[in-house]
C-alpha cells in the first residue's frame, strides 16, 4: 500500500552507484550537482535496493554515499534525501535521538517515539533499539528516562520496551474486561495507571483495536475522546497519538501532514518524516485519510508548501507527477 514507484527494469547497484558518483563529479567540473539524477535513482528504489547501492558505492569509491550526500546537497532537499537513504532502523534511531536531545519536548516532538513504537512492526522496533545502542552507546530507554519527565516517561519507556505478538489474535472477553479498565482510568483521570500502561504497551494491535471498539460500544465515546475530556496536557496529547498510531496509523500520519502544512509556515521536518517513513508502507491509505480530512489531495498540499528539488523529491516518493501539480 506504499506510494513508492519502482521501474520494471532496475539497474544493478553498481550502475546506480556509478550514476550517483557522476552526479556528484559534475560539481567538481563547475556544472553543479545533478540533483535530478539523485532523485531518479534514490527516489525509485526500495530500502533493500538503497542498502545495496550504498554498499556498492563504498566498494567502488572507498567513500560513504551518506557522506557525499551530506557534502553535495543542501537545505530541506538534503535532509529529506538523507533521511530516505538511511536504512529504516538507523533512520528511526537517529530521529528518536534527535527529538530526545531537543530542548523542546512537546507532542509534536515526542510523537516520533510513539510512531516508532506503535506504527511499526515489533521486529522493526527491536532493530531500532539495537541500532540506537550501536550509534549512541546507550539504550533508547536510558535516554528516555534521562531526558523525559514523568508521567510521559513511563508510557514511552513501556512502549519502546515491549515486543508485541505480531499475528491476528483477539480474545473478546479480554477486550471487554480491558475496555472497562481503560474506562476506569479515563473516568478517574488516572492516565498513567499501571493497568492502562500495561494494556497499551503489551497487547497485540488486533487485540487493542477490539478493545477500543468495545470501549466505544460500551461507553458511548471513543477512548481518545474520553482522553481529550481529561485535559489538554502533554500526557493526554501523547496518549491520543498512541491510540491513533495503534488504531489507524494512516490517520495519524495524515494529521501530521495536515499540521505540517496548515497555516502560514511549513514544518518541513515533520512533512518529510511523514512522507519518507510511510512511502514504502501505507502512503496510499495516508493519502485517502488526508482527502477525507481536507477534501484535497495530499500531493497538492505538499506541493503547495514546498519548492525546487525538495518538492520534486517528495512528489517522487508520493508517486505523483510533479509537472501536473
Amino acid at each position: 500500500m506504499g506510494s513508492l514507484l519502482i521501474p520494471d527494469f532496475v539497474p544493478s547497484p553498481i550502475q546506480d552507484a556509478e550514476t550517483l558518483r557522476k552526479s556528484f563529479k559534475r560539481h567538481f567540473l563547475g556544472l553543479g550537482t545533478d540533483e535530478k539524477a539523485i532523485i531518479t535513482v534514490l527516489g525509485h528504489r526500495d530500502a533493500s535496493q538503497r542498502k545495496k547501492i550504498k554498499e556498492a558505492y563504498q566498494q567502488l569509491y572507498n567513500k560513504s554515499l551518506m557522506d557525499d550526500l551530506h557534502s553535495e546537497l543542501s537545505g530541506d532537499f538534503k535532509k529529506a534525501v538523507i533521511l530516505w537513504t538511511y536504512d529504516p532502523p538507523e533512520r528511526d534511531a537517529r530521529l528518536a535521538n534527535e527529538v530526545l536531545n531537543s530542548w523542546i519536548h512537546d507532542v509534536n516532538c515526542l510523537q516520533v517515539i510513539v510512531e516508532i513504537a506503535c506504527a511499526s512492526t515489533p521486529d522493526h522496533l527491536v532493530a531500532v533499539r539495537q541500532t540506537y545502542c550501536a550509534l549512541f552507546s546507550c539504550s533508547l530507554e536510558e535516554d528516555i528516562i534521562t531526558r523525559v519527565s514523568l508521567p510521559v516517561q513511563k508510557i514511552l519507556v513501556s512502549l519502546v520496551s515491549s515486543y508485541r505478538y505480531n499475528k491476528e489474535l483477539v480474545d473478546h472477553s479480554t477486550a471487554n474486561l480491558e475496555a472497562s479498565m481503560l474506562r476506569e482510568a479515563t473516568r478517574t483521570k488516572q492516565l498513567d495507571s499501571d493497568e492502562l500502561v500495561m494494556i497499551l504497551s503489551t497487547r497485540n494491535i488486533h487485540q487493542l483495536k477490539a478493545t477500543f471498539e468495545c470501549y466505544k460500544q460500551n461507553y458511548g465515546l471513543s477512548i481518545d475522546q474520553d482522553i481529550t475530556n481529561c485535559g489538554e496536557g502533554l500526557l493526554e496529547s501523547m496518549l491520543k497519538v498512541v491510540i491513533w498510531c495503534i488504531n489507524s496509523p494512516e490517520k495519524h500520519f495524515a494529521e501530521v501532514v495536515k499540521v505540517s502544512t496548515d497555516g502560514l509556515g511549513t514544518n518541513e521536518d515533520s512533512l518529510s518524516r511523514a512522507i519518507v517513513s510511510r512511502a514504502e508502507i501505507d502512503m496510499i491509505k495516508v493519502k485517502e485519510e488526508y482527502l477525507k480530512m481536507k477534501d484535497t489531495a495530499l500531493e497538492y498540499a505538499a506541493a503547495d508548501d514546498t519548492s525546487g528539488y525538495y518538492r520534486e523529491f517528495l512528489m517522487t516518493l508520493l508517486g505523483a507527477n510533479d509537472s501536473s501539480l
